[in-house]
């Protein structure tokens, strides 16, 4: 299998980039990226595209399936239209080039929450993602809304407070569905559905993602 990678430079999108390179499965594994990624491998081939100019790498999305692990936070982005190009508009030209050159399975990390009917601009952004790429006809569609992740060496506070809290609730049984999530959990998850070799479109929440 070929695999097709956005977001690579990202928690998740690290950890699945190396399972990739391990699994024998995958015969090769191209990674979509707007910087570097700092390492090589025989079966890796890194494209540094400009996102904002799909004419010039619209043709180098073709072969078995696209992992989109795609975002970035308001904070880096700096506004809510900056994170909607990057969450929303790369995500979607992407997933949209790669069905038009005949990718037939396509894997997504969302969120836990996501809906277009969504007060909240993040959940809502994920959730119109998830209905525009439902429609692009992939024959194998997986979208992981995953809880609170751990991010391997994270630094952003706010995100290890939440874990925190989240984790004490747990324990005395509260928001067990938000349980927080090893980033390599979601990219297992991700790898084992696109070799399930099932055709179909599937939105995994939560804790089901550790079962998929």
């Amino acid at each position: 299998m070929k695999a097709l990678v956005i977001g690579a430079t990202g928690a998740v999108g690290k950890d699945l980039v190396q399972m990739l390179l391990e699994d024998d499965s995958f015969e090769s594994v191209a990674a979509f990226v707007r910087r570097p990624l700092g390492f090589e491998n025989p079966k890796l081939t890194v494209h540094i595209i400009d996102f904002d100019h799909s004419e010039k790498w619209v043709r180098l999305f073709e072969g078995d399936v696209l992992f989109s692990c795609l975002g970035t936070t308001i904070k880096a982005a700096g506004s809510q239209d900056a994170q909607w190009k990057v969450d929303y508009t790369y995500q979607y030209e992407a997933a949209k080039a790669a069905r038009e050159n005949g990718v037939p399975t396509y894997a997504l990390v969302s969120s836990i929450g996501a809906s277009p009917k969504s007060k909240i601009f993040y959940t809502r952004m994920k959730g119109e993602l998830e209905e525009a790429v439902k429609k692009l006809g992939f024959p194998a569609c997986y979208i992981l809304q995953p809880p609170s992740l751990i991010r391997k060496g994270s630094d952003r506070f706010g995100e290890k407070a939440g874990v925190v809290i989240l984790r004490a609730l747990n324990a005395i049984g509260l928001m067990r569905s938000w349980k927080p999530m090893p980033t390599e959990e979601v990219a297992a998850a991700m790898i084992r559905l696109a070799k399930a070799g099932s055709r179909e479109t599937q939105t995994i929440v939560s804790q089901d993602i550790l079962k998929a």
